[in-house]
């Protein structure tokens, strides 16, 4: 879509109230501005994919949504009411669970047991209580019921070790592990890097049946196709800043690029 003079539209404004907000946030380390005032909004049922150029701020604004970085300055809203987030372990209990490139997963472990590391289930009574014997198979059962509720087909085998996995299919297990926790939002960073074509076109899948759930899902990624497959927005950083929040309908990738690198403005 654009406007009679050729200029792309700017993107439409969401009725709905954000699930996740930032407000003129602000990050330094030492001279270098990690973040200059950056303001986002996430809203219900939505894949927000975040893009920029290496040091345009990305992952400093992931940081500080996710407990792993505390701005100098501004607000975050969780559900319209301020947070603050000292730890990721902190946005984790408030609902945001973020997969990183690398993954945390076990390999040693089976699929079943990297759904449920840190969060166990005991036995009930005695045996859980007092001797802390796990419930292996009930985490087994409800580990198969999440994977299929996300539509993963990849993994029948949920006493299979992550080691034996092909990537995409590890990466299916931090999601679905993201999913299960993520009551509020899931964040993804980079999730498609390091896999091939058929196993990043299973992960964008997964994004989607995220979306289908109602779960908000933030994107970050390098790969436009991608990010123009499955956003609904795009927020583009650039040194720092937010250069523009456009939509794969009002904008190209082209364009995109052009709003990333500071060629073109939005």
């Amino acid at each position: 879509m654009t406007l009679t003079n050729g200029t792309p539209a700017a993107a439409p404004e969401n009725t709905l109230s954000p699930i996740l907000e930032a407000k003129r946030l602000v990050k330094t380390f030492g001279r270098v501005v990690g973040l200059d005032g950056v303001s986002l909004a996430l809203y219900p049922g939505e894949v927000l994919a975040i893009i920029g150029d290496n040091g345009a701020g990305k992952s400093t604004l992931i940081k500080c949504l996710t407990g792993a970085e505390i701005p100098d300055e501004g607000e975050i809203f969780l559900d319209g009411k301020p947070v603050h987030f000292k730890r990721p372990q902190d946005a984790r209990a408030a609902g945001i669970e973020t997969v990183y490139q690398n993954l945390a997963v076990s390999p040693a472990l089976d699929v079943a047991a990297n759904l449920y590391l840190g969060r166990e289930i005991r036995k009930a009574g005695i045996l859980g209580s007092v001797f802390r014997v796990l419930d292996t198979k009930g985490m087994r059962q409800s580990a198969r019921q999440g994977l299929n509720d996300l539509g993963i087909s990849t993994l029948q085998d949920v006493t299979s070790p992550v080691e034996n996995l092909s990537g995409g299919q590890r990466q299916a297990v931090a999601v679905a592990r993201a999913a299960a926790f993520g009551s509020k939002v899931v964040v993804l960073d980079e999730p498609t890097a390091a896999l091939g074509v058929r196993e990043s076109n299973q992960v964008l899948q997964l994004v989607r049946n995220l979306r289908d759930k109602g779960i908000p899902v933030i994107l970050i990624s390098h790969n436009m196709p991608h990010v123009f497959d499955v956003a609904d927005r795009i927020h583009i950083q650039r040194l720092g800043k937010k250069a523009a929040t456009i939509t794969p309908q009002s904008h190209s990738m082209t364009d995109a690029v052009a709003i990333m690198t500071g060629a073109a403005t939005a």
